[in-house]
């Protein structure tokens, strides 16, 4: 409300409601007072505010700081709906907090933009976030005002990302097989914070050829990956082509041949099924004979529709819809594979990988609307039957079979490839690499605490304290592994201080507990995953700074009184009408 008076007294903004409104200090009846906001909006403004949504978001970091690196814990998570998740994915925990603070809410945001963007680094975004606002927090208790640490934040930011730049290998001109062994290196970097980090290696050339196969191309759904409860890690396998379950199938199915050598492969969106013509038609009949004509039709329709199939020259018949019994036992005494009620998903990947065309009719099919592959097969994965084609001609597609012991095992595999499945395709596509482990957050917070210097005024502060929050990565990286973390910065300090710049690819041994040369032992990652969570993580903490109140509008009760009266009347008349009526 605004409160003026007649007087020399100032005005007064007041943004409460009508109830929470303080008293003024003279009251003048010629002024009226102005509402802004409905009774019972929620205000808060000023520094305690930003210092409550800096703590928000450092609390929100504090959850997923222990799931950082190779030694990272789990967390699991136990829904209302009673669903279990183990991860220490840190997108997917962001998402399944359920988080309703809305200053907290943006490093959810962050969180899901860096999965989707490049697919690693979620929890590091969050963490350096968190690390931003936490060094930023004493500049505004001492009434620093928040843009001048915004610019300070987004110039270090700039510097930061200069840097890497700089400091990244390209791994363009390589062989092949060099390729291949620089990607496996950058995958198993990924995995190795995983759950599935004991078999890094065996999941990270199972990824690089997933990745080769499908090429440059933006067509992740390429990658099919089928969970298969049961066995071991090592019993997962990589198919160069399309797997899915078997469908369900009809009587007659166990005559039919298992495994084809160049078949030919009919897709169809159709149903192949006896089924009684009588939608939209009625029939008036004078003579019992007729009845038997229109019988007779209908299995020639059916019998039409396959005889056309089977002269098609395909040996392997999928379709979207039902393949019914009688069709199951042509094709069987024909020595044709067929399934029905196909996934579209699986179907679209077969049509994309063995160069077939999906049709809603079999009338006129010619050769060029049938797929191939070099071989078919069906197949025992565990409990399951996996129909499989591989070596498919124009097919940029590959399969996964997933195996493992519990559910949310397989489950937190799957999301473990897809990490490592975005790393490797962002790695191919902009071919430059970085020292992992902490060795490259190391190396900027040094870059930037020696350009601080040459800054005049509060900057060199604000940028000195941008440089310290980089070093969470390393620290956590320590902590988590049960090392001694402020030993281990001074020896990195120290190592990466060296004039010569010898020190640059130095990070944390996670197995001596010291430091080591993070390209010599092979912990690469993608520069693009450090540049865009630098970039994230500033952006964000940008954000909550400039925040100065927030505004929480009441929920509309009177709304939620209607809404339920009209629902009380609805049911009420509900009772005297249709099969609900009251019987007398």
């Amino acid at each position: 409300m605004i409160c003026a008076t007649a007087r020399n007294f100032p005005a007064r903004l007041y943004l409460f409601s009508s109830s929470a409104l303080p008293e003024p200090i003279v009251h003048d009846l010629l002024q009226p007072q102005i509402i802004l906001l409905k009774e019972g909006t929620d205000t808060s403004q000023g520094k305690p505010q930003l210092i409550s949504n800096i703590n928000a978001c450092v609390a929100v970091s504090d959850v997923v700081r222990t799931t950082l690196g190779p030694r990272g814990m789990d967390k699991l998570i136990h829904d209302d709906k009673g669903n279990t998740t183990i991860s220490n994915d840190g997108a997917t925990i962001m998402k399944l907090l359920d988080i309703v603070h809305p200053a907290a809410k943006i490093l959810v945001d962050i969180a899901k933009s860096q999965d989707s963007e490049v697919g690693d680094g979620t929890t590091t975004v969050v963490l350096l976030a968190g690390e931003f606002l936490k060094e930023a927090k004493p500049f505004i208790e001492d009434g620093v005002h928040p843009q001048n640490l915004i610019r300070s934040y987004r110039s270090a930011s700039s510097l930061a990302i200069e840097k890497i730049k700089e400091l990244a290998v390209s791994i363009e001109g390589k062989s092949l097989e060099e390729k291949k062994s620089l990607l496996a290196k950058c995958a198993a970097t990924t995995l190795s914070s995983k759950l599935i980090g004991g078999e890094k290696e065996f999941f990270a050339t199972m990824v690089v050829d997933a990745v080769l196969a499908i090429g440059l191309e933006d067509r992740l759904n390429m990658i099919g990956m089928k969970k298969v409860p049961g066995g071991t890690m090592r019993d997962s396998f990589l198919v160069n082509g399309v797997a899915f379950k078997k469908t369900f199938s009809y009587a007659g199915f166990e005559q039919q041949p298992k495994k084809f050598l160049n078949p030919k492969i009919l897709l169809l969106n159709i149903e192949l099924e006896l089924k009684s013509e009588k939608e939209n038609a009625e029939i008036r009949l004078s003579d019992p004979l007729q009845y038997q004509s229109i019988v007779d039709a209908e299995w020639n329709i059916i019998y039409d529709k396959l005889d056309k199939c089977v002269k098609s020259g395909a040996k392997v018949v999928l379709s979207r819809l039902a393949i019914g019994d009688l069709a199951t036992q042509y094709f069987a005494d024909r020595d044709i594979f067929c399934a029905g009620r196909v996934a579209e998903e699986d179907l679209h990947r077969v049509a994309a990988a063995a160069g077939g065309t999906v049709q809603t009719t079999v009338n006129n099919i010619i050769d060029e609307v049938l797929g191939t592959c070099d071989v078919f097969e069906e197949k025992q994965v565990g409990n399951e039957r996996f129909n499989i084609f591989s070596g498919c001609p124009s097919g940029r597609t590959a399969t996964i079979v997933l195996r493992g012991g519990a559910d949310q095992f397989i489950e937190e595999a799957e999301r473990s490839l897809h990490d490592a499945i975005m790393i490797v395709r962002r790695a191919l596509k902009n071919s430059t690499v970085v020292a992992g482990g902490g060795a490259i957050d190391m190396e900027i917070s040094r870059y930037l605490r020696q350009h601080a210097r040459t800054i005049a005024g509060k900057s060199q502060l604000f940028i000195n304290s941008y440089a310290k929050a980089l070093e969470v990565i390393p620290r956590q990286l320590c902590d988590n592994a049960g090392f001694d973390a402020t030993d281990v910065l001074n020896k990195l300090r120290q190592k990466h201080a060296l004039p010569s710049g010898e020190g640059a690819p130095y990070g944390v041994d996670i197995n001596t507990g010291g430091i080591a040369d993070s390209f010599a032992n092979f912990v690469w990652e993608p520069a693009v995953v450090k540049i865009n969570a630098i970039n994230a993580a500033t952006e964000a903490a940008c954000l909550v700074l400039s925040v100065d109140e927030t505004v929480k509008n009441p929920k509309s009760e009177s709304a939620q009184g209607d809404a339920a009266a009209m629902g009380g009347r609805g049911r009420g008349r509900g009772g005297y009408g249709g099969r609900g009526m009251r019987r007398r």
